[in-house]
Parts: structure tokens; sequence; C-alpha cells
């Protein structure tokens, strides 16, 4: 057998053998696609199909490309590109510049926040760092989904975008950005990519100078690519077909950033003849937590059926995936804690170990407990909590209030002291914005947590807690357990995950709520965050954020038939465990509910609704007053389907109402008594 396809399965040796022309390698989790692909590459040049330096492979990661940069090296292949989109592009506008623009290559932007807050200050939009940011990626998405200023406002419209501003504000912003950018002669990083794309399109002898230049493209990453990354493939490729692309629909998690797998799913309409190859073999992962990632996934809606992947595990039997109920957070960090210690013990190297979770503000807890046994551990794509610029401040801010008359307990303190920082009642638009708002909500938890320890304490005592913990905090480390997103954990892999922080509100996320699209692709990152897992997983969540807090929490819907009947809590819980907790059921045909609204509403979407049509108006009513009152629009109050809810349930107390999605704590404290007064037929 020719070396280069010993050791490969059927179906990867099928995609390494396959002819020059369109090829399609759907590749699961796991399944060997980067091995596959250079196996490929090595491949057609050896047969002489095509010479080293014809080929351009691109991925989205520059460490991607230097692992696949690596493998051809070790195959042989040397001259071949492996690049990002953007280093690609760039290599080739560098080169063509003096035939399509001529005079001085005009710079990369470096710093591209203060030609954003220049714009900003010219229109008169907001320009505080986290405005700045968010607008910026509202810039970046509309560049990526080749919009322009003028079409920004429908197509915002259109994807239910959660703009920082309002959405004709970000279009001056986004027009005064690229004036002032094109006067100073600079490009940012999708203009790397549109001028690329213009000087193939616009100029023939170009064209066909890289077209002669490059013969062979693979695409690594495909269901990630954005309209405008296709656009360059497009003008890559030209007429010709030479092309592999490489995907997995299952993964796709930036969607918020324009990348689509349209033109993976598409791509055998696009190219009838194509050879399309799925590896579905998982060799990451045990048997059992294939199995999970099977079971998360199978519920997706909106694939085409030939898209959707079974991955078959081919390792050996390892241990079940557990689930765990806790009481609250801390519990939740502390069981995490003890559990990595036992790993450690065991043999398991820390740099082997993750724990995963939907938002940045979600590690403060862990990274406590982990500091509390003396664990090292690092805090990957993104700062740790006492780091953060806002949690900076924040506790300059704290120590500067602990000097006057305290006004109301502990918690209350805080939270005004942050409300002058950006602490809302609801969460911000923007996604920069949003960050800042979870890791001041997580000090007020914080505060919460202590005055449970310490029932006097104040802003000082809080202040120096603060303090204490930032400094345990920090000590340096070379290698330990990994704290990361879920998106930050894209691409990796450990022998133990812990996926962690598992409820409605968090994943999905709160602002998926009610989009369909939204809340496949939260479906997805637990996908992700699963099939990261070689051996030991774990997932878990608190029914409430503080020590001892009041127990309004709910798990993610995306738990509900995952959890084998009679599975034995194994952290150590002390609390009714999942396997004590009933699915919910429909209250007229009591059928297991799995969608989000038919569980929000108690029943099957085709079961008849029992709604008391006097009461939901009754509840519009007093909404409406409501939002004029706080001044916000009646959506912040409830939502249409929470008030259709409740007009159908009908609840008789506090627990009945947050048993209702979409009332929790926060609500509960602000218009529980309402609520419960307008169902008991008060006006």
């Amino acid at each position: 057998m020719d070396p280069l396809l010993e050791g490969l399965d059927p179906e990867q040796r099928a995609a390494v053998e396959a002819p020059r022309g369109p090829v399609c390698v759907l590749a699961g989790a796991g399944t060997g696609k980067t091995r596959t692909i250079t196996h490929r590459i090595a491949y057609l040049v050896q047969r002489g199909h095509v010479a080293p330096g014809q080929v351009l492979a691109v991925t989205f990661t520059a460490r991607a490309a230097g692992e696949m940069r690596t493998r051809l090296r070790a195959l042989g292949v040397t001259a071949a590109q492996a690049r990002t989109f953007h280093a690609a592009a760039l290599r080739q506008l560098r080169y063509f510049w003096p035939k399509v623009v001529g005079g001085d290559q005009w710079q990369l932007v470096e710093g591209k926040l203060r030609i954003v807050a220049q714009a900003a200050s010219k229109v008169g939009a907001p320009t505080s760092a986290e405005s700045l940011r968010d607008m910026a990626s509202e810039i970046e998405w509309s560049k990526a989904s080749l919009i322009t200023p003028d079409g920004y406002p429908a197509a915002a419209a259109s994807t239910h975008r959660d703009t920082p501003v309002p959405a004709d504000q970000l279009v001056l912003v986004y027009q005064a950005y690229e004036q002032l950018k094109n006067r100073a002669q600079m490009l940012d990083f999708d203009d790397l990519l549109l001028h690329t794309a213009a000087a193939l399109e616009e100029h023939s002898e170009v064209a066909d100078e890289f077209r002669d230049r490059y013969r062979c493209f693979v695409v690594d990453e495909y269901q990630d690519v954005t309209p405008l990354q296709q656009r360059v493939l497009d003008a890559w490729v030209g007429q010709r077909d030479d092309l592999t692309v490489v995907g997995d629909a299952n993964q796709t998690i930036y969607s918020f950033a324009g990348a689509s797998p349209r033109p993976l799913l598409d791509f055998a309409r696009r190219f009838p003849e194509a050879h399309v190859v799925r590896l579905e073999r998982d060799y990451r992962s045990t048997p059992q937590v294939v199995g999970l990632a099977n079971e998360v996934i199978k519920w997706a809606r909106g694939r085409p059926a030939g898209s959707r992947l079974q991955l078959i595990g081919q390792r050996p039997d390892g241990p079940r995936p557990t689930f765990t109920e806790f009481g609250d957070e801390p519990e939740e960090a502390s069981a995490v804690a003890q559990r990595v210690r036992k790993l450690l013990a065991d043999g398991v190297a820390a740099s082997e170990i993750a724990i995963l979770y939907r938002v940045n503000a979600q590690s403060e807890v862990f990274e406590q407990a982990l500091t509390e046994l003396d664990i090292p551990y690092q805090v990957r794509g993104g700062e740790r909590f006492f780091a953060r610029g806002e949690v900076r401040q924040a506790m300059v801010a704290l120590r500067g209030a602990s000097h006057a008359p305290p006004e109301g307990d502990l918690p209350s303190q805080v939270r005004q002291v942050l409300a002058r920082l950006g602490l809302t009642d609801e969460p911000p638009a923007g996604g920069s914005a949003r960050e800042k708002w979870e890791s001041l909500l997580a000090l007020v938890e914080l505060a919460e947590e202590l005055v449970t320890v310490l029932a006097d304490a104040d802003l000082a005592r809080f202040a120096v807690e603060l303090d204490m913990r930032a400094e345990a905090q920090h000590p340096p480390t070379v290698e330990g357990v990994t704290l990361a997103s879920l998106h930050a954990a894209k691409g990796l892999e450990w022998d133990a995950v812990f996926l962690v922080g598992l409820v409605e509100g968090t994943l999905p996320i709160m602002h998926a709520d009610g989009d369909d699209a939204a809340i496949e692709e939260e479906r997805r990152l637990l996908y992700v965050g699963v099939t990261r897992a070689r051996e030991h997983l774990w997932l878990s969540w608190a029914l409430a954020r503080a020590a001892g807090g009041r127990k309004y929490r709910r798990r993610s819907r995306f738990m509900y038939g995952l959890v084998p009947d009679g599975h034995p809590a194994t952290l150590g819980t002390k609390r009714d465990s999942l396997q004590k907790r009933s699915k919910p059921t429909c209250r007229i045909c009591s059928a297991t509910l799995v969608e989000a609204v038919a569980v929000k509403l108690g029943r099957c979407k085709n079961c008849p609704s029992d709604v008391d049509e006097e009461l939901l108006e009754r509840l519009r009513t007093w909404r409406a007053g409501r939002a004029r009152e706080l001044k916000v629009p009646s959506y912040v109050v409830f939502t249409d389907a929470t008030l259709l809810a409740i007009a159908e349930v009908r609840p008789e107390d506090n627990a009945g109402l947050v048993s209702i999605s979409g009332i929790g704590a926060s609500k509960l404290d602000k218009f529980g008594a309402d609520v419960l007064g307008l169902v008991q037929g008060e006006r």
C-alpha cells in the first residue's frame, strides 16, 4: 500500500484518493480531518496531479495553519502554502498593489478602536470603551457579511442583531470610520479581503497571473466561512473546480461574526459532480462521550439530512459522563475543584484538564475554588477575573465608597456603587458591554455570598475580601488546569472536561431566547464543549448563584433527555439530584416537552390553549403601564410569550411564577406581587 494511505480508515482513504476536482469532506469532531487533508495534498503532489507550489490551503487561525505546514513538511511537501485567509490576502495584495493601485502601499490599521473613537466623536455616538468595541464588532460583521453602511439597518433587523447603539447611529459611525481610514490611506483586516477580491474580479491580468500560480485550493473549517471570505475564494478559484473543502455544520458557533455553514451545506448543489466523503469515526473520545455528543446534536433543527453526522467512537470504553445539580455556584465550584484534585492525584496532568463555561464572568468562582486547593490554573482566551479592567475599576470605586455612611444591606450598597460604572437591572446590548455587565454582576453576587458568612459585613470588609481574592488568584503559573469559554475551547481537546453553569439564561444565553437560530447555535456550543473531552466528562449546574441564595434557576433545556434514568450523581452534592426531578410534561396530554416555548407554556404546541383571555388583557395593560413608568420597552418587563404562559398556567405563588421560563429572581422581586395580584383578580 502507498505509505500515504497506510493507517487511514476507508473514509479517510476515499477523501485522500479522490480525483482532482470538487471534494467535500464532512468531518465530525475527532475524526482526523487535518490528517486527511494534509495526506490528500501530499497524495496529489506525489501522483503528479499538482506541483507543491500550486497548492494554497487556508484555515482560520495561525495555529491551525502552522500545524498544517508542520504536517505537510513531515510528508515531504515543503512548497505548498498553508495560511489564514487574511495572511494569504495580505501576501497577494502586497504583490499586486503596484499593478492594481500604484504608489505606496497602504498600511494596516494599528489600533482600530482609535479610528472608531474618532468616528463616534464626529457623529455624536457613545465613546465608552465597551461601546467602541461593540461598534467596531458591528462594522467587522457588516464588512464580513458584505453589508454597506446604507444596508446595515435592514440587515441588522433581518438578522436580529443586538445592536449596541441605534442602527441609524451605527450607520453614521460606519461611514465616518471608512472616511477617516481611507483618508489616512490605511487598511483594516477586512479590507485585505475586499481589495484582494476586487483586484481579481476587476483586473483580468491579475486574475490570470494568480490562477496560473495557484491551481489547487483546500479550505479547512469551511463551516466558518463568511460571505466576504467566500467571495475571495470564488475570485481565487474562478471558473475552475479544483477545490477541497472540509467542515462540520454541527460546529458552526461564530454566526455572530458573520460565519455561515450555508456554503458547506450547498457545496454539492453548486458542484453536482463533487465527491462527498463523510468522516464519522471518532478517534478522540470514548464511546460514552461520543454517545452523549450524538444525543446533544440529534435534537438540532434546520439541518439538511445529507449534512448530519453520526459519530462512531473508536476508542475503548471509558467512564460515563456525569450530571450533577448543585444548590449554589460556590458548592458547584468546590465540588469541581475536589474532583480536579482527585484527577491530579490519579496521574492526570493539569494541562489535560479543562473547566469550560459559556461567559467569561463565570470563571471567578472556579478560580477561587482552585486557589483554595492550591491547584494551578490558566485562563485561556481572556484575562483572569480580577485582572479585568472593569473589575479593577469597580474595586477602586468600592474602596472609595466604603467611607460613606451605609444605605441598605451590603449587596444593595454594591449595586448602587456599580450602577455608576454601568451595572443596570437588565443586560445591555452589545457583546463587550454585556461582558462588562456580567463581571459587575458577579461582584454583586460575591457580596451576596459574603453576607451569608458575615451578616454584618460592610463595604470596607467587602473591599478587603476582594483584595484578598485578587492577590490569592494571581500566582505565576507555568502549567495548570485550563479555564476557558466554550468559544475559546474550539479546536482544543483535553483528557478531562468539566462543563459548568448549564442553566437557563446562561446556556442558552439569555438574549438567545425567542430566536430559534440563536438557540440552535447555543446547542452547537454545548456540542463543541462535549466533544472536547477525550475520556472524562462532567456536566453540572447550580440552582442559586450565591451561597445559600434563593434557588430560582433551572437547568438548561439542553439537559432534558440527556441524563440516563437512575444515573448516580457522583460529584458529592447533598441536594436533590437531577434523577429525582421530573422531566417537563404537557399538562393536557402528559407528553414530554422538549422545545423551549412548549416548556414555557407547559403544553405541546398542538394541544389546545386554555388561556384566560381576560387575565391576559389585564397583564398586557399592566405591563404597558409599568414599561412607561420604568421608561423601558414592554418586552423588558415581560415578553409576550411569558405573559401568555402566565395567563395559561395562572400561578398561585412565587414558586409557580419562577417555574415559568423568563421569570427569575430579579423579575420576581420587581413584579411578582403585581402579577400574582392580577392572577387573583385584582386590578
